[in-house]
């Protein structure tokens, strides 16, 4: 089922990162493949770290990036959301993935660190999240940002936050969001076909339920999840912003990921997607010189492009 060009580099981070991990195993450390991104800097990004308090006074810490020695204005505003289960990952993990949009446009991105599931259940990886959209929607002025184009993304569990942030930020009305991109998002803790004994590279089916248990704590295995906490379990996706997504065709998130974009077609919201047949979770990254993986990145890069020409959000 995978992608012949996909399969020894499969093998290989599969050997790096482990499979079938466990709750235990969750709590215990960050995949080898996470520590990697973490440690490795791309070049041609300002990055300033800056924190800004919660409500309980801790700090939240988050990263500005924007392109090496630029002083445009009047350019999108990105809430970038890092990956990694819900339960690791960390801001400069996603780097590389800042570097690519940065490639595409000239723009402000922030990031931020919210708390991993190991160290705080849902819902406070999600109040992060919205806390950190809130302060770039607050700071549009000072950082050159237009006001009516900010844009939330991210990819796995970052995926499952932008869904859930965009739902969030509809529901309060407080941020307008010009679009999202949520790529191979992590939203539904439900089982699916493709999730279900999914021992696919990378990432599988094991893991995911392992990951789940860990971010929704007592609400595991209830009928009391919210869709701020798994999207997929949205009924209404009118009024959500127009919407990029892909996933890979042995991803587990495949069916949550084709569900989605279905449901918000049905609700008139404009979705570009697009899968791709035997890649895995997070092919486009960690495979980055296969043609299937050129392919992605690719689409995904013209579709931003094109989202950020087409898709505006004025504050209200």
């Amino acid at each position: 089922m995978i992608d012949p060009q996909l399969r020894l580099p499969g093998r290989i981070a599969s050997l790096l990162n482990g499979g079938n991990r466990t709750e235990e195993q969750i709590r215990a450390k960050d995949p080898f493949l996470l520590k990697l991104f973490a440690a490795i800097k791309p070049r041609g990004v300002d990055v300033q770290p800056r924190a800004i308090a919660r409500d309980d006074g801790t700090l939240l810490h988050f990263l500005v990036c924007t392109r090496k020695g630029s002083t445009a204005t009047n350019r999108p505003g990105i809430l970038f959301i890092h990956g990694g289960g819900y339960s690791g990952g960390s801001a400069r993990g996603e780097l590389f993935g800042v570097k690519a949009l940065l490639d595409d446009v000239d723009a402000v991105i922030v990031t931020p660190d919210y708390r991993l599931s190991v160290q705080a259940p849902y819902p406070a990886a999600l109040d992060d999240s919205y806390l950190t959209l809130t302060w770039l929607q607050g700071h549009t002025g000072d950082l050159g940002v237009r006001s009516d184009q900010l844009i939330v993304t991210g990819g796995s569990a970052g995926g499952g936050l932008t869904a859930a942030t965009t739902l969030a930020a509809r529901d309060r009305g407080e941020v307008a969001i010009a679009f999202q991109m949520a790529l191979c998002p992590m939203i539904d803790d439900r089982e699916t076909a493709s999730s279900a004994d999914n021992n696919a590279p990378v990432y599988d089916g094991v893991t995911n339920r392992a990951n789940w248990r860990t971010y929704l704590g007592d609400l595991y295995d209830t009928d009391n999840v919210p869709s701020t906490a798994a999207p997929a379990r949205e009924i209404d996706y009118a009024g959500l912003p127009p919407t990029i997504t892909m996933v890979g065709g042995v991803d587990p998130f495949r069916d949550e990921t084709v569900s989605y974009a279905h449901n918000l077609a049905e609700a008139g919201v404009p979705v570009a997607f697009r899968e791709f047949p035997g890649a895995w979770h997070g092919f486009e990254g960690i495979a980055a010189w296969t043609r299937i993986a050129k392919q992605a990145t690719a689409w995904r890069s013209a579709r931003f492009r094109e989202y950020i020409d087409t898709y505006f959000a004025p504050q209200s």
